[in-house]
């Protein structure tokens, strides 16, 4: 297949890219390099594939819709992956527009190229972060989500929303992706484990929020990369049995659904800290602090939909997945 990623120097974006052309597919890569982080790691990222045969790599931002309309002429995509966004929940407060532009405005152009082009998949990022205010364990695709915390979790929401008008509107099948806090090699500057090595190695305090009364379903790169490849390859399908009248929050009468890619094993955050230690050799120096505004005390996926219609369930252990993480750090830190 010829498949479209966006986000392709991204950490899951790139992983992805490696997953598809390893099977044949021909792979065109969409990112910005803008830097909410440095840039030298997404160089790094695509520097594993970037010469590839079957590989282009386009710097270009999915905002700018002349661009994403001229990406959508000169190709003709069987498939596209929707992984460039604007990410983080705290720079949501900080920087709001950002996520308006990326997620929203970025997203819009990606729906239009796939509705004019006759895209036969267009599968997409959304975030555990959507269920927000929902405290009932696990999370399911089937629950309400109306009560986000963020404004980066309201964009996403605000995706799954936007991808059911086109669904019903020009039946393109869309299937949105909800990942639980992804974590491995390559990974970004600004999530928990990549802050908590470098900070244990330089022998910095590590910000332990929430007084470590956290626990989160964290997903290993390559069980999301799985994933997604298994969705891709699996257009959405409308439910037969949707009723308007009790209605499904996961399904839907048009050709879009919904799937969390988690472990289905939430981790306690201490203890998460305490497989960082254990691969680093090295006692952390925590300083414990309150719940940040906008995050969430816990996170855990119900997998059954993943598991019944793709046959698939993460299964990476957390300390075998963070001490990948920490040889790759040591490696490419050259430590």
């Amino acid at each position: 297949m010829k498949i479209l990623v966006t986000g392709a120097a991204g950490f899951i974006g790139s992983a992805l890219s490696i997953q598809l052309l390893s099977r044949g597919d021909e792979v065109i890569g969409v990112d910005n390099h803008n830097d909410y982080y440095d840039p030298a790691l997404k160089i790094a990222r695509l520097a594993r594939h970037k010469d590839h045969a079957n590989y282009s790599h386009i710097q270009m931002n999915i905002e700018d819709g002349n661009a994403v309309e001229k990406l959508f002429q000169d190709h003709n995509f069987d498939g596209v992956v929707n992984l460039a966004a604007q990410a983080g929940v705290r720079y949501s407060i900080e920087n709001p527009l950002a996520y308006i532009n990326t997620n929203i405005v970025g997203f819009t152009h990606i729906l239009e190229g796939c509705r004019h082009s006759n895209v036969k998949h267009l599968v997409y990022a959304s975030s555990s972060s959507v269920y927000g205010a929902n405290t009932s364990m696990p999370f399911s695709i089937h629950d309400n989500v109306d009560h986000p915390l963020s404004l980066y979790a309201a964009s996403k929401k605000a995706n799954e929303l936007m991808a059911h008008t086109y669904s019903h509107l020009y039946n393109l099948p869309t299937t949105g992706l909800r990942f639980f806090t992804v974590y491995g090699p390559w990974g970004r500057p600004d999530m928990a484990l990549f802050m908590f090595t470098k900070a244990i190695l330089e022998g910095k305090k590590i910000s332990v929020f929430n007084y470590g009364n956290h626990r989160r379903d964290f997903t290993y790169i390559d069980d999301i990369v799985e994933g997604v490849t298994r969705v891709l390859d699996q257009p959405a399908r409308s439910n037969p049995e949707w009723n308007g009248l009790s209605p499904d929050s996961g399904t839907s009468a048009a050709p879009w659904r919904l799937y969390n890619i988690g472990n289905n094993t939430p981790v306690e955050l201490l203890d998460y800290i305490g497989a960082v230690e254990e691969a680093l050799g090295i006692k952390a120096n925590k300083e414990m602090l309150p719940l940040q505004l906008g995050d969430v005390p816990d996170t855990f996926a119900d997998v059954d939909d993943l598991v019944r219609d793709l046959n698939y369930k993460p299964a990476m252990n957390i300390k075998q997945g963070v001490k990948n993480f920490v040889d790759w750090y040591r490696e490419y830190n050259k430590l």
